[in-house]
């Protein structure tokens, strides 16, 4: 019984991504005809069969630029973004995207040896500095057993250095896995969608207003209260902005 039903799933999922790929196909046609605004609804349908990737996001993000539609082409091409952090038409697209934007905000840069850890963190993702400590260990295993059985002391003393190097490499690369994992986990943008914001001091309507925020303008959220969020922008200015005027790019799971 549970065979049937197993195979019934997979025939269903064979179905719904056939069919995934038969709308898509016709959202892309909606878009070359400019039908930018049919195109979306194509597009979203494909979401809401909880399909994705980069390819339907960045679909999207262009469709809704066609449209002069902010807050959700820079959102869409974000999201793309995460999903395929390499692609410089995203990256491109989205930079057009952010012109169209009326918050102009600073960025303050990370200088010393913060900025010296932070790149050397972000060149890889956790995974991969997982494999590599792995990796390291595996190596380190292997060279030791060579110098142990090994009858020449040439042979050994190039065997217990390496050994020692892969150790090395292999410790420094699980503290970075972890370092890159805590990052991660405090990574958690989200985009301007109301046309205009009020950002408050406090998690309260009646609090002092700090500044306003406009549709497309990025924020980290650092806090949840109620139905507010604490947000950070890149010059580090912060305040509580209303749930409802922001959306997140991330899933956060607990």
């Amino acid at each position: 019984m549970r065979v049937i039903t197993l195979l019934l799933i997979c025939c269903f999922s064979v179905l719904g991504f056939a069919q995934n790929d038969t709308t898509f196909n016709e959202a892309n046609a909606l878009y070359n005809d400019g039908k930018y605004a049919e195109a979306i609804d194509k597009y979203e349908a494909i979401l809401d069969s909880k399909q994705h990737s980069s390819e339907l996001y960045y679909n999207l993000g262009n469709a809704n630029y066609k449209l002069n539609n902010i807050a959700p082409s820079i959102y869409y091409y974000e999201k793309a973004l995460l999903l395929d952090p390499n692609d410089k038409d995203i990256k491109n697209n989205l930079a057009f995207a952010q012109n169209m934007t009326i918050d102009a905000i600073d960025v303050v840069p990370k200088v010393g040896f913060s900025r010296l850890i932070n790149n050397l963190v972000n060149t890889f993702t956790t995974g991969t500095w997982a494999k590599i400590a792995v990796g390291g260990v595996l190596l380190f295993v292997i060279i030791f057993l060579a110098y142990h059985f090994s009858y020449s002391s040439y042979k050994k003393r190039i065997a217990f250095v390496t050994s020692i190097i892969s150790l090395f490499v292999a410790g420094v690369s699980l503290v970075m896995a972890f370092q890159k994992d805590a990052l991660n986990k405090k990574d958690n943008p989200a985009i301007v969608f109301a046309q205009e914001s009020r950002v408050k001091t406090d998690p309260n309507a009646t609090s002092e207003e700090v500044f306003r925020l406009h549709e497309g303008t990025k924020v980290q959220v650092v806090e949840t209260y109620d139905d507010w969020k604490k947000i950070k922008l890149s010059d580090n200015s912060t305040g509580w902005i209303p749930s409802k005027d922001i959306k997140l790019l991330k899933i956060i799971l607990k």
